[in-house]
């Protein structure tokens, strides 16, 4: 059995429902529970059974956002956010009040639990929340819009992992993520985005974008440092799965469309021509030696990450 707890609301799992029934009694001898059955609704997220699984949908919660903001009727959009023109920090005239900017796109990041496909747009807008100005707001109605044309739309989860739905899904707990970076796009101050998306079999379980901390002038050391965020993370899931008793059939992998970094990640003979990359990066350089990490080579066209670090059409 598996107990999540969050504040004074509870999720309980197990493969043998007598004793899953048996544990909910223990728990009402000693606090005060209320059993609301089967899961369908936890923390803002609708959870909706199928054929195929479980689907995670923030439905209600999207309906409650546009209505607040007024936008359910508005026409609908394709993409979250436009390819041109670039939005930068003095685009537009500030806003005379920018208590409503805040608090939308604030309400747009718990969206992100169940929804990858904003992630690079709310990432972008969270940048202006200290000054915002009109061309910002302009952003956040378009993803409102975004919204309107895909309220239905939502995480699903696969419950039988051996369906090849995904061409790098050869085994159901193989452990595998996207990463990728888009060098200097920032016009501001020219930092770069890296993001990556961690599968577990075919099922997407985590994802970010961020923008990276400090300017870097070569291209190779922002790819090699978004290769390094990305081991980081899995390094976390990993331990996880230890925790929760699951074992990996094989080392996770991590995709990535830039053969140059791809290389450095094994081997170290490249070093010796990027010495301005900091030494704590190295790191992943020792987990592929030592077998605890592939990474491979994927083609630009594969690459799932791409969409959470730039505006695609």
């Amino acid at each position: 059995m598996y107990l999540l707890v969050y504040v004074d609301d509870l999720i309980l799992i197990g493969d043998n429902a007598t004793k899953v029934n048996h544990f909910i009694v223990i728990l009402a001898q000693r606090f005060s529970i209320k059993d609301l059955s089967l899961l369908t609704y936890f923390l803002g997220v609708e959870v909706v059974p199928n054929k195929h699984g479980l689907l995670l949908s923030q439905r209600r919660y999207i309906l409650d956002l546009l209505t607040q903001t007024k936008m359910q009727d508005a026409k609908t959009v394709p993409t979250p956010i436009p390819t041109s023109p670039t939005l930068m920090l003095n685009s537009g005239f500030s806003l005379f009040d920018p208590t409503e900017y805040r608090q939308v796109v604030g309400s747009h990041q718990y969206l992100l639990i169940t929804r990858p496909d904003i992630v690079f747009a709310v990432n972008k807008l969270s940048q202006y929340m200290h000054c915002p100005t009109t061309a910002h707001w302009s952003f956040v109605k378009r993803l409102l819009r975004y919204l309107v044309g895909t309220v239905d739309d939502g995480l699903q989860l696969y419950k039988d992992s051996t369906l090849n739905l995904h061409a790098f899904s050869d085994t159901s707990l193989s452990l595998q993520a996207f990463s990728d970076v888009d060098w200097a796009r920032d016009k501001d101050i020219f930092c770069s985005t890296d993001a990556y998306v961690v599968y577990l079999g075919i099922n997407p379980i985590f994802w970010s974008s961020k923008k990276q901390r400090t300017v870097v002038r070569s291209s190779t050391k922002a790819e090699y440092r978004s290769v390094a965020n990305t081991a980081v993370e899995l390094n976390f899931i990993c331990c996880l799965l230890t925790d929760l008793g699951i074992s990996l059939p094989s080392c996770p992998i991590i995709y990535y469309d830039n053969i140059g970094a791809t290389q450095l990640c094994s081997n170290p003979i490249f070093h010796s021509r990027i010495k301005h990359v900091a030494i704590d990066f190295h790191f992943i350089t020792d987990q592929v030696q030592n077998g605890a990490l592939h990474v491979a080579h994927v083609s630009f066209e594969d690459q799932l990450a791409d969409a959470l670090t730039k505006p695609l059409p």
